[in-house]
């Protein structure tokens, strides 16, 4: 492991955890077992050919095909949005908002690729239902994989949509993770290259998709409901502006790096 992470060092500011993360997938057990207890001998085939993607750039969650999000873990892979941890900051936020309460009944995640947001709630709240949107068939396809084999299958439903248009109900929680990056803003070494551009970019500032959903969240939105937005770091300012024009009146949440990235409102 030691030569594939010095292969990696010019490309990965995490090589290590980039080469046990392989290793553990390519021998199929946990990483926690392969520090504890290294096998001996050549690595496998697999290994060396998971190198050789992530040197060309290739992020490690579609070379592993999972990516663990709150205390689930999702299948992901291309055309799919890799969670983040920054999105944690609006399950967090959603946790401790309904302390101490029952929790959501009814829960909807707008955008949400491979069922990222609605099934970590769902994991949360177990007497919840909720609905995944998503413009594209190919983050549904892994939702509902997602959804299969957390066994959340008759809980979490998922259509396709353009953010909330034509959904006549309400939910007690709304979860979005539009695309918020603009078009010439540097995202990192992989992620132009490899994940899909629809759900990353939104225009020349990153608002458009903002302007679109925002307006169509109200109507949508229980009596006393709370809708979270996540956000570029910069951006604080901006969305709330838009919650405002909806009569609403926004809050902001940082995430672990102290940085803005929710928006949210009750209604």
């Amino acid at each position: 492991m030691n030569r594939a992470t010095d292969q990696l060092k010019a490309s990965s500011d995490t090589a290590r955890l980039d080469v046990e993360i392989m290793m553990a997938a390519a021998l199929d057990i946990g990483r926690d077992r392969l520090l504890l207890n290294p096998p001996p001998g050549k690595p496998p085939a697999a290994f060396e050919a998971m190198v050789e993607r992530r040197l060309a750039g290739e992020p490690i969650a579609y070379i592993t095909g999972h990516r663990a999000f709150w205390t689930i873990d999702l299948e992901v892979g291309p055309g799919v949005l890799i969670p983040r941890p920054d999105s944690e900051t609006l399950i967090g936020h959603a946790v401790e908002h309904h302390a101490g309460g029952e929790g959501p009944k009814r829960i909807l995640d707008l955008g949400t690729g491979p069922g990222t947001l609605l099934l970590a709630a769902l994991d949360e709240w177990p007497a919840a239902t909720g609905l995944g949107v998503d413009a594209s068939e190919a983050a549904l396809a892994y939702a509902q994989r997602n959804a299969e084999r957390l066994g959340m299958a008759d809980r979490a439903q998922f259509g396709l949509g353009d953010w909330a248009a034509g959904i006549d109900e309400q939910f007690d929680l709304i979860l979005c993770n539009p695309p918020y990056v603009g078009e010439a803003e540097d995202v990192g070494l992989g992620v132009r290259e490899y994940e899909p551009a629809e759900a990353l970019f939104a225009g020349a500032d990153g608002l458009d998709d903002y302007r679109r959903l925002i307006p169509q969240i109200p109507p949508i939105l229980a009596a006393g409901g709370l809708a979270l937005l996540e956000i570029g770091h910069t951006q604080g300012q901006s969305v709330s502006a838009l919650v405002s024009e909806i009569g609403k009146k926004p809050f902001i949440k940082k995430d672990l790096s102290g940085r803005p990235r929710m928006v949210g409102f009750v209604a």
